[in-house]
């Protein structure tokens, strides 16, 4: 950023001549009850981002933004100078960033490969200045899961069946549902470590669903269409009732 002692002016400054004067000035640290903050943020991919600046010093005179950790010149995204409300973009500068007045960075249409670190360094006019580092992290929309099987037509107690839920997603939390509720413990229902696949061991007619699967991220969410079994069964094997080994002549029985 421009030293503060050298007159402002409204023409083009150059990014070099910004660092060197941020590597003269002397950094510091104030109470941590004031100390400056960037807020870090989660963000969907192709929208917006800000990275909110909290306790601003007093009496800044500019700021400038870098990608990473630390002030490296070669990551600078910009600096902005208050006088003269200059914006000078750095070689790191995408063209979708903007610094505020307040020192705020935003950022249009993000990408995936914008999650990171980002460091903001407040030049005050009595030549100190305050540096603070936020995230940025950036998640893609989630599109609508499906359920597939390796088997839609089950055999009633011969056969298990695997549910998968599609597609595949980086930082995706899975869910399952049956009959609109959530999966009760039972030891014919085993989940993969990611939850992605619910297996249904020695299928019964009771287990037709409908299923249904949630996908989850910090930014969207989505649900699947029911999902239900044709589980094949019987005949059953025939019942009389009342139920005993002997009948007296003429009683009424019902065949089942």
């Amino acid at each position: 950023m421009e030293s503060p002692s050298v007159p402002a002016h409204r023409g083009h400054v150059p990014w070099q001549g910004l660092l060197l004067a941020i590597s003269l000035l002397t950094f510091w640290s104030p109470p941590s009850t004031a100390r400056l903050t960037v807020a870090s943020v989660n963000a969907a991919e192709g929208k917006g981002a800000l990275l909110l600046v909290l306790n601003l010093p007093e009496n800044p005179a500019g700021y400038s933004w870098f990608r990473g950790e630390s002030v490296d010149s070669s990551r600078g995204i910009g600096a902005f100078l208050i006088e003269t409300q200059k914006f000078t973009p750095g070689p790191a500068h995408s063209g979708r960033e903007t610094i505020y007045p307040n020192g705020s960075l935003l950022f249009q249409k993000v990408a995936l490969n914008d999650t990171g670190h980002y460091t903001i360094v407040v030049t005050k006019k009595d030549f100190l200045t305050e540096k603070a580092t936020g995230q940025l992290t950036v998640y893609p929309l989630l599109p609508k899961p499906s359920i597939t099987s390796n088997n839609s037509n089950p055999k009633d107690y011969k056969a298990s069946v695997l549910l998968m839920c599609e597609p595949e997603t980086q930082d995706t939390t899975y869910l399952w549902l049956v009959n609109s509720q959530s999966l009760q413990d039972s030891a014919r229902l085993e989940l993969s470590k990611d939850n992605r696949t619910l297996t249904l061991i020695r299928v019964m007619k009771t287990d037709k669903g409908p299923y249904e699967c949630e996908t989850r991220n910090p930014v969207s969410a989505g649900r699947s269409d029911p999902f239900t079994l044709n589980v094949l069964y019987g005949p059953d094997a025939p019942s009389i009732s009342p139920s005993d080994s002997h009948y007296p002549p003429g009683e009424n029985l019902n065949l089942s």
